[in-house]
């Protein structure tokens, strides 16, 4: 009997399925066919750079969508090896007549999941208006033309403007010994080789080439970050950092193997992209985010610019220029100088050049910014429903206005992204229906986990008494 072929849906990057429900040759040539057809429609003979990860068959459908947008005219470049995100992003900022990224990846989903996701001629986000017409364009049938392309090494170029954004004397003069996890991801290889020409000895783990990651979730957090903080310890690293399988997001080992918090993170570069490089301009973060990085952005002088969740909101605002960092809550950070995507790499770089500079250790660092803008305790916690109900408490969420939460009175409350209601010593909360799954999301942040999880256990009641 024959099988109808699955329906490709984009999220905000581009498509993602598991590979035994949908992702596969036909459905890569599907999508590359449409966005060929707008592409080439929009911009004849331009040039399209597809680059991908190491999960499986990533190389093989990297060479499959460029030879079917080869097909429309357009001149495909793909990476000559397994290659993070900002690499293929920053490639493409760089090529004169680039008009954007097709890069094979899932991000931080674990093997059993592929993905492509699609980057304007920035490197940044394209519109949602763009990804939708590429779904209104996706044929049934996969497509059998093909072009020539050519392969090209993406990340020698990239690493030789990456390492000069940093103050190599400082970070050589160190000696700092470095950890490097990048999860069996696309990194492999490519974060290590930037440290060591900075001067850094590195051990590398996690880096052969694994389809199956042997179990390990790509995803630069506990319990995934276990491996690289026991090697930290058991060392006697100087620091350790962990990428995410395309590389976009990345996390920091302390000097005893416990790794940042992303809200420790975030205000912590900030704080020496400020205080010791000089730079400025305003902070652009998601309402998710911690108030840790609102207290830094105020105690520096920037100005905070709140949105909501979704790098793409991030985006438009560095766009529109006057930008120093964009942060997302999951610790993506994006440095618009550099380019307009959220780079892993460099956020490693630039935490080995604060620690060098400054002579502290990770933890020490982390310690001097809670004294100077308070230490605070954050989480999450999903509540799960039904398809119905979930629909129905979005219905009853533009209405929600408690007078109180937890016995305690808002000072403040907006439904910009769901429902976030403001406390006088600092705390919120958070209600956010997600956009694509059953599930409510409630975010809490107090100076103490006793005031933040009293406030998250009525906010989930909230939630199930509207549903």
């Amino acid at each position: 009997m024959d099988r109808r072929p699955n329906i490709i849906r984009f999220g905000a990057d581009g498509w993602q399925a598991r590979l035994d429900d949908g992702f596969d040759e036909a459905g890569v040539r599907r999508a590359a066919d449409a966005l060929g057809l707008l592409w080439a429609d929009a911009h004849p003979g331009a040039e399209v750079v597809v680059g991908y990860d190491t999960r499986h068959n990533s190389a093989d459908y990297a060479c499959v969508a460029a030879g079917v947008l080869a097909s429309f005219g357009l001149r495909a470049v793909v990476s000559d090896r397994p290659c993070p995100t900002p690499v293929a992003s920053w490639f493409c900022s760089r090529r004169s007549d680039a008009i954007g990224v097709v890069m094979l990846t899932a991000s931080e989903r674990s093997c059993e999941y592929g993905g492509l996701i699609v980057r304007g001629a920035d490197g940044g986000p394209v519109s949602r208006e763009f990804l939708d017409a590429v779904e209104q364009h996706i044929s049934l049938e996969p497509t059998s033309d093909t072009g020539e392309y050519q392969v090209e090494n993406f990340i020698e170029p990239y690493l030789d403007d990456l390492v000069t954004l940093v103050d190599g004397v400082a970070i050589a003069g160190a000696g700092l010994s470095v950890v490097v996890d990048p999860m069996y991801g696309a990194g492999a290889g490519v974060l290590a080789q930037a440290l060591e020409r900075l001067g850094c000895e590195v051990t590398e783990i996690h880096a052969d080439v694994r389809e199956d990651f042997c179990g390990l979730h790509p995803e630069p957090a506990d319990p995934w970050a276990d491996e690289c903080e026991e090697r930290v310890s058991s060392t006697g690293a100087s620091l350790g950092f962990l990428l995410d399988c395309d590389g976009d997001r990345a996390g920091v080992v302390d000097e005893d193997g416990n790794i940042l918090l992303p809200h420790e993170l975030s205000p912590l570069v900030l704080g020496h992209l400020v205080e010791n490089r000089n730079e400025t301009g305003r902070v652009v973060v998601t309402l998710t985010c911690s108030a840790r990085i609102a207290r830094q952005a105020e105690r520096l002088g920037c100005q905070l610019t709140s949105v909501p969740v979704g790098f793409s909101r991030i985006y438009r605002e560095m766009r529109e220029g006057d930008v120093v960092l964009g942060a997302e809550e999951y610790g993506g950070l994006a440095f618009p100088s550099h380019l307009l995507e959220r780079d892993g790499l460099l956020s490693c770089l630039l935490v080995a050049e604060l620690v060098a500079k400054s002579g502290r250790t990770v933890r020490q660092l982390v310690r001097d910014m809670g004294d100077k803008i308070g230490h605070m305790r954050y989480t999450r916690r999903d509540v799960r429903l039904d398809p119905a109900a979930t629909q129905a408490f979005r219905n009853v969420l533009p209405g929600l206005n408690p007078e109180s939460v937890a016995g305690r009175l808002p000072v403040e409350v907006s439904h910009a992204d769901g429902l976030r209601l403001q406390f006088d010593d600092g705390s919120w909360v958070l209600i956010r229906p997600s956009r694509s799954d059953p599930v409510v999301r409630v975010y809490s942040e107090a100076p103490t986990e006793g005031e933040r999880d009293r406030l998250l256990d009525a906010s989930c009641g909230i939630v199930r008494a509207g549903a």
